[in-house]
């Protein structure tokens, strides 16, 4: 039985019938988005919609749960011995190396940045899992991948035993989703099954949340502070900062087209992983000579009159907006104006305040959970709150002086205005591309 129709569910599907495998969907809603899409595609697959009591689940051999299938929620807990995730049965079928990455935030950049390395190494990559394709749909895609470079999410590794990574690597961990996963030590177990089986591992030295509990798998550590040992970190030489594995320089930070300094550590886990698999350090380089980031993180969308516009509106969680907050403020002449708000999923926004008061101008907020923003920074740092995206950025508009950034990273979900997080980011381009904001002139909120 396949649980749950979503990409992911759709994607087992494809591959079981490739395989020529007998199942039947299950869905926990009675109308899930899709549902005719799917009897169009497999109209001899049985499909069952709505609560899972009423059916006999030890009748099934194997049952594959998408990601976003809480198991506690749907009942399927009760039968764990027979519940597998997507991962799990892409791993019992894989047969080429496998890279896993995860973390709370930056797994796009860094699996985008190793999986760009390996082509550039000359392998034929499959890049995919919780970015992009879904990892079935790659194995039978790309039969002849040499290479699997796979972002993996906690929704995705708490189903998952054994994974067998060449290289597994878990790059920080903040709050996020612990609606589904109850706190934090729930939230970083799933995410620590990525080590499960792995030849070598990646960590965050400043982060011993990422660190395995196996301290006998081979070890790779990245800092953005000068690295100690063999780790890979940055170091100031001769008045200029380097990305550096251990004393040897590797390129100075300044060649970095990636801004902020938690891109400097998304390029360091890059070379990390790059160097664990083999691939040489010049090639990996030249890679990070030209990466300038993926769209809705820490994207620029536009500079005009000495101020720099970033779409970072993948920063769903307060972890990420934190980095985002930090490694931009560190770096600028001027200061920052923050545009964030939403869904807070519950977060708690007081780890925002400190950052914001040492770097920014103005925090400006909108969306549902704005009053909370209002209460967790207003004694911090000045705070203006508005009911639209559009109205923050006319704001932050009207404000923003040369030198200065002024940074979406939201810290909640999209869902109160927007379909998604792409959308927003859009939304936000758009704005900019109008062309009809005036910089130094009082909004109209």
């Amino acid at each position: 039985m396949v649980v749950g129709l979503g990409i992911s569910g759709r994607a087992i599907a494809r591959f079981l019938t490739h395989r020529g495998e007998r199942f039947m969907l299950a869905d926990t809603r009675v109308s899930p988005p899709g549902i005719e899409a799917f009897r169009a595609s497999f109209p001899d697959v049985e499909i069952h919609l709505g609560s899972l009591d009423a059916l006999d689940l030890r009748t099934f051999d194997d049952i594959v749960v998408s990601p976003g299938v809480d198991l506690e929620a749907s009942g399927l807990n009760r039968v764990r011995e027979r519940v597998l995730g997507e991962i799990a049965l892409f791993a019992r079928h894989c047969r080429a190396p496998i890279v896993a990455i995860t973390g709370s935030n930056a797994k796009s950049t860094v699996t985008t940045l190793v999986g760009e390395m390996a082509r550039r190494a000359g392998k034929r990559v499959a890049v995919g899992g919780n970015l992009g394709d879904a990892a079935l749909d790659l194995l039978i895609d790309q039969p002849d991948t040499e290479l699997f470079v796979l972002e993996l999410s906690s929704f995705q590794l708490e189903t998952l035993e054994g994974l067998g990574a060449i290289c597994a690597a878990f790059l920080n961990l903040s709050a996020d989703h612990l609606d589904r996963h109850g706190d934090m030590a729930g939230y970083r177990q799933a995410k620590a099954r990525v080590f499960e089986g792995a030849a070598h591992v990646v960590v965050n030295a400043d982060d011993a949340a990422t660190w395995p509990d196996d301290t006998s798998i081979p070890c790779e550590r990245f800092t953005t502070r000068t690295p100690a040992g063999g780790a890979w970190g940055i170091s100031d030489l001769e008045g200029d900062e380097w990305l550096c594995h251990g004393r040897k320089p590797l390129m100075p930070v300044s060649e970095l087209r990636l801004a902020g300094r938690h891109n400097q550590a998304n390029a360091l886990a890059a070379l990390a992983i790059g160097h664990v698999i083999g691939i040489p350090q010049a090639l990996m380089r030249d890679v990070l000579d030209r990466f300038a980031g993926l769209p809705h993180r820490g994207e620029i969308v536009a500079e005009r009159g000495g101020v720099r516009w970033i779409n970072d509106s993948k920063g769903t969680n307060v972890g990420a907006t934190l980095a985002a907050i930090a490694g931009l403020g560190e770096t600028l002449t001027g200061q920052l104006i923050w545009i964030g708000g939403g869904v807070g999923k519950g977060a708690d926004f007081t780890p925002l305040a400190a950052p914001l008061a040492q770097h920014a101008r103005e925090a400006i907020v909108f969306g549902q959970d704005a009053p909370q923003l209002v209460a967790a920074l207003q004694d911090r740092v000045a705070t203006h709150r508005v009911d639209t995206l559009a109205q923050a950025v006319q704001r932050a508009a009207s404000i923003a002086e040369a030198g200065d950034c002024v940074l979406l990273s939201p810290a909640c979900a999209s869902l109160d205005q927007f379909p998604n997080y792409m959308a927003r980011g859009e939304a936000f381009r758009a704005l900019l591309d109008q062309g009809q904001l005036e910089q130094g002139q009082e909004a109209e909120c």
